[in-house]
C-alpha cells in the first residue's frame, strides 16, 4: 500500500518527466515513510541536480500487490531531516546521496561515505573533507563496541583467493559476533554517469559487467528500459530467449553457491560435483551466444543469437543430463547430518527483520517473503509462463540454500518446458530515437534478486541520468544483521549463503 500523492507505472511503462509529483519535504519524508509501514519496499532513491543550489530526490516505491511503482520528489539544498530513523531502508540511500551530491540528511544515525569519491558537486563535500587531500577508500570511523572483554576483527580488503575487495570489521566478545561492519567501494568504476552520455560502443559492455556475474540480468533490465524510451515492441521469440538465458544465469550461480556451502563447512563431494556442473549451465549458454556469461546476446530491441531446432536438441540433452548429475549432488547436502547440523540455526534473518531491511531475492524468500519480480513485476516471457515462487521459514543458512535447490529445479522445468515451445518469429525489432523527457523504471529478478534501473531523458533523448540498484545493495545489511551472536567461525558460511556483489553494490 502506498501513502500519499504519487505517481504510479507498471514495470517499463514511461511517463512524462515533467509528471513526476514534486512535494515539501516533510510531505515526501512522510509518504517514503508511511509506504515502507504498509508494506511498500524503497527500490530505490537517489538525486538529480536541479542547479548549482537545489537537488531532487526522487522515490521509488515498490507495491507487490498492484504490481506498479509508485514515484515521488521533493526539492532540497544542504540539508534535510534524514528518513532512515524511521526507515531502515534509506540508510544506504541516504549515505550515497549524501557522498554523491554533497547534502546532508541531518539525523542520519551512521553518516559516513559509502563508495569513497568526491562529490560530483565541485568545490562540495558533505563530510567537510580538504577537497586537495586523496581519499583513501576505507579509511573511515568504523563503529566500536567499548569493554574489556571486547576485541576487534578486521577482515580483509585483500582477501585469501579469487575475490573482489571488501572489509568486515568484526566487534567481539570471545567467538562471539556483537556487530559486523561492512565497508566497500574499492570496485567504484562510475559506471551510473558513464552512461549518461549519447550511445557509443562501450555502453553494452559497460552493463554487461556491472557484475560480471549477473551479465543477463543487468543487461536485461537496461535494454527493457531502452526499449520502452523508444516505444520498440520485442518479438516473441526474442522474449523467450531473454527468459532462457537468464534462468540458465540462475542455474549457474546457484549451483555453484551450493557447492560453495558444502566446500565452507569442508563436505568435498558437492564441492566438487557442482563446481563442474556449474560450468556444464555456462557452457550452455556459451552454446547460444558463445559467451559462457552470455555476453553480446541481450540486445536492445531482441536477442542477437537465434536457438534453432538442432541447438534446441541439444540444449535439452545437455540439461537432463546435468539435471540428473545436480541432482545427485545436492541431495547429499540434504542426507548428511553433519551438513544440516551447520547449515540449521546458522545465520538467521526473521521475517520482520527481512522486512525492515527490505531484503529481495533467495535471501529474503528464506525468511517467508514472496518477493519475486518474475511474479509481482512480470515483463517479457513471465507475464505468459510463471515461476512458482519458492520460499522457506527458517531464515537460516540452510533456507538460502534450500531456496536455491527449490529455484533450480523450478527454473529448469521452465527452460525445459520453453525450448519444447520457442515462437517462431523475429529476433530484434528496429528501434528509434528516445523520447524526450521521459523518465522509466524497469525491474528483472536477477538470480540474486530484484535489479532496477531508472532511466530518465532530456530535451533531445539523450539519458540525462541513469540510476541502478542492483541486489547486493539491499542485501548487504542482511548479511550484517545474520552474524549477530553468530560465532565468528560462520562468517565465511553466512557470507555466502548471501553471495553478495561487491562491484553491483560499487557501481
Amino acid at each position: 500500500m502506498i501513502s500519499g500523492p504519487t505517481l504510479r507505472l507498471g514495470n517499463g511503462q514511461p511517463i512524462a518527466r515533467s509528471d513526476l509529483p514534486r512535494v515539501s519535504v516533510a510531505e515526501f519524508r512522510e509518504q517514503v515513510v508511511l509506504s515502507v509501514e504498509h508494506g511498500a519496499r524503497l527500490d530505490a532513491l537517489f538525486g538529480i541536480p536541479l542547479s548549482d543550489k537545489v537537488l531532487q530526490i526522487v522515490a521509488v516505491l515498490a507495491d507487490a500487490e498492484s504490481g506498479e511503482f509508485a514515484l515521488t520528489s521533493t526539492g532540497v539544498r544542504d540539508n534535510y531531516p534524514a528518513i532512515t530513523p524511521d526507515c531502515v531502508q534509506a540508510h544506504w540511500f541516504e549515505r550515497e546521496i549524501a557522498e554523491q551530491w554533497a547534502v546532508t540528511p541531518k539525523g542520519h544515525p551512521w553518516h559516513k561515505p559509502i563508495r569513497f569519491h568526491r562529490a560530483y558537486r565541485p568545490g562540495r563535500d558533505a563530510w567537510g573533507r580538504d577537497a586537495l587531500a586523496p581519499i583513501v577508500p576505507g579509511v573511515t570511523d568504523f563503529f566500536r563496541v567499548e569493554g574489556e572483554e571486547i576485541h576487534e576483527v578486521a577482515v580483509g580488503p585483500v582477501h585469501a583467493g579469487v575475490i573482489e575487495p571488501g572489509h568486515f570489521r568484526f566487534q567481539c566478545h570471545g567467538e562471539r559476533v556483537l556487530h559486523l561492519e561492512v565497508a566497500l567501494g574499492y570496485q567504484h568504476r562510475g559506471i551510473e554517469r558513464a552512461l549518461v552520455t549519447q550511445p557509443h560502443p562501450r555502453i553494452l559492455p559497460y552493463v554487461e559487467t556491472l557484475a560480471g556475474d549477473t551479465t543477463i540480468g543487468h543487461t536485461t533490465a537496461y535494454c527493457q528500459a531502452v526499449e520502452a524510451l523508444a516505444d520498440c515492441t520485442v518479438p516473441a521469440r526474442a522474449d523467450v530467449i531473454r527468459g532462457l538465458a537468464l534462468e540458465l544465469e540462475r542455474l549457474a550461480n546457484h549451483v555453484g553457491d551450493l557447492g560453495a556451502l558444502a566446500g565452507d563447512v569442508g563436505y568435498l563431494p558437492t564441492l566438487s560435483f557442482c563446481g563442474r556442473l556449474r560450468g556444464e549451465f555456462l557452457n550452455m549458454s556459451a552454446l547460444i551466444c558463445g559467451s559462457r556469461f552470455g555476453r553480446s546476446l541481450v540486445r536492445p530491441g531482441g536477442v542477437s543469437f537465434d536457438i534453432e531446432p538442432s541447438r534446441a536438441e541439444e540444449l535439452l540433452a545437455r540439461l537432463t543430463k546435468v539435471m540428473r548429475d545436480v541432482k545427485g549432488a545436492v541431495n547429499l547436502l540434504w542426507e548428511t547430518p553433519s551438513v544440516l547440523a551447520r547449515f540449521e540455526d546458522t545465520g538467521f534473518v526473521s521475517q520482520k527483520m527481512a522486512a525492515e531491511l527490505g531484503l529481495v531475492g533467495p535471501a529474503a524468500r528464506a525468511s517467508g517473503l514472496e518477493r519475486d519480480a518474475r511474479f509481482d513485476f512480470s515483463t517479457g516471457i513471465f507475464r505468459m509462463a510463471q515461476i512458482p515462487v519458492s520460499t522457506w521459514q527458517s531464515g537460516d543458512v540452510f533456507a538460502r540454500a534450500w531456496v536455491r535447490w527449490l529455484e533450480i529445479q523450478r527454473s529448469a522445468a521452465f527452460i525445459g518446458e520453453q525450448l519444447r515451445a520457442l515462437p517462431d518469429g523475429p529476433l530484434r525489432s528496429a528501434y528509434a530515437n528516445l523520447a524526450p523527457e521521459r523518465l522509466v523504471v524497469s525491474m528483472v529478478e536477477g538470480w540474486r534478486g530484484e535489479i532496477c534501473h531508472v532511466a530518465i531523458t532530456d530535451g533531445i533523448g539523450r539519458l540525462a541520468h541513469y540510476k541502478i540498484v542492483d541486489p547486493s545493495f539491499h542485501n548487504w545489511m542482511g548479511l550484517a544483521m545474520a552474524m549477530r551472536n553468530q560465532e565468528i567461525s560462520d562468517f565465511p558460511l553466512c557470507n555466502k549463503s548471501f553471495n553478495l556483489s561487491y562491484c553491483g553494490h560499487d557501481l
